[in-house]
């Protein structure tokens, strides 16, 4: 099938992640931190499912450029990784700072250490029927792991140290996000969508093509190639799969992540189902590569984004143009932070733009399509628990 849209990530020349060098001359800023971390995210797409983020979290004061594609199973460029890729590559990154963190609380020394994570969702019913839902499974954690904990204690070690991840907040408990929604420069309600108390954040208009990169060495993100394959039940494969109207299939994410001997976690994001492109992420705490929940949040928002281009394109709606600014906000890591506590989030926050020559009930529809397929909306949404599976090596 004919790719949709221009490959403006390719051809704009910038690598496709880095961190600003100006945030203050753009007009960034983050929201208050409530919990320990907030992080405001904004989101644009570029052409096709292609899309760029800026996020910047409170807590460092850093911003990140990342973006974002699809590959044949929507028709995209495969210029860059899915959204679901940032979401597990994060997690695998945030799992692994709290097990690092309380290995070092109890002088605990970890002489190898490699995660295989899984993430798991669904889609299910007929986008033209407007039944389509995207939902969220339990997670599988498989650790290779060498220490002298014997087996017992090493499992209870691991399961504080899951549940005092930042994102287990996002897992725990069924929470609903909320959206603000402006059309055309003008605010409208929301219809089914949870609204958002307060004032409408600002569009971010063209903030994005004022950034300027912070020159760096390394290289935080590229292709290794195809996925290795592996049979999923009801996974897809074919060119367009994903925007065939009546779905009931079974998408299948991975991660896997070591520690390099800087310090610096390498993760490779597997694409088992629909099956694709596999990427290598760098995360870091420190400001030498995105931290967890910058991966987290731009997951988020791009997974979000990607359902407003799949409602728009299975029913030719017009929307040449759309935005979010999108605030997530998480507590400090139970061992990372030092609080000795299981991780928490609060609802996800998100300011919608859409230019469109549709009405606003569309425009209004539109938005809750699109928070009605978001994977990442349904992860948020959903109690889900982390299957746990320890490999000594």
């Amino acid at each position: 099938m004919e790719k949709l849209g221009q490959d403006i990530i390719r051809e704009s020349g910038l690598v496709p992640v880095f961190k600003l060098a100006n945030p203050d001359a753009v007009g960034i800023d983050a929201p208050q931190i409530r919990l320990g971390d907030a992080l405001r995210s904004r989101v644009r797409s570029l052409s096709g499912f292609q899309k760029e983020a800026l996020v910047q979290s409170a807590r460092s004061g850093e911003t990140w450029r990342l973006v974002s594609d699809e590959g044949p199973y929507l028709n995209g460029q495969d210029a860059a990784p899915c959204p679901l890729a940032f979401l597990s590559a994060g997690m695998a990154a945030s799992f692994m700072n709290e097990i690092l963190a309380l290995a070092e609380i109890r002088g605990l020394a970890l002489r190898k250490l490699r995660l295989v994570l899984d993430n798991y969702y669904t889609m299910t019913g007929s986008m033209r029927d407007r039944t389509m839902v995207g939902g969220a499974e339990n997670i599988a954690l498989k650790v290779e792991i060498d220490c002298d904990l014997d087996d017992a204690a090493l499992h209870q070690f691991l399961v504080e140290a899951t549940y005092a991840s930042p994102l287990s907040g996002l897992m725990r408990a069924p929470v609903e996000s909320l959206f603000k929604l402006s059309r055309n420069g003008r605010e409208l309600p929301t219809a089914r969508a949870p609204e958002l108390g307060g004032a409408l954040l600002l569009d971010p208009g063209d903030q994005f093509a004022r950034t300027e990169p912070l020159p760096g060495a390394l290289t935080l993100m590229e292709p290794v190639g195809p996925t290795p394959k592996k049979p999923v039940a009801k996974g897809t494969a074919a060119g367009g799969s994903s925007l065939s109207d009546h779905q009931d299939r079974h998408l299948n994410i991975g991660a896997v992540a070591e520690l390099r001997e800087d310090g610096i976690k390498e993760i490779q994001q597997m694409l088992y189902s629909p099956w694709g492109t596999s990427f290598r992420f760098l995360s870091a705490e420190d400001g030498r590569a995105p931290d967890a929940n910058t991966l987290i949040s731009a997951g988020i928002g791009f997974c979000f984004m990607t359902q407003f281009g799949r409602f728009v394109s299975m029913l030719q709606l017009d929307l040449p143009r759309y935005r979010i600014v999108q605030d997530t906000h998480f507590s400090p890591g139970g061992a990372s932070g030092r609080s000795g506590k299981p991780g928490q989030a609060d609802p996800i926050e998100t300011h919608v733009f859409v230019e469109t020559s549709e009405s606003d009930a569309v425009a209004q529809e539109m938005l809750d399509i699109s928070e009605q397929t978001c994977f990442l909306h349904a992860f948020r949404r959903s109690a889900l628990k982390t299957k746990l599976t320890v490999v000594r090596v």
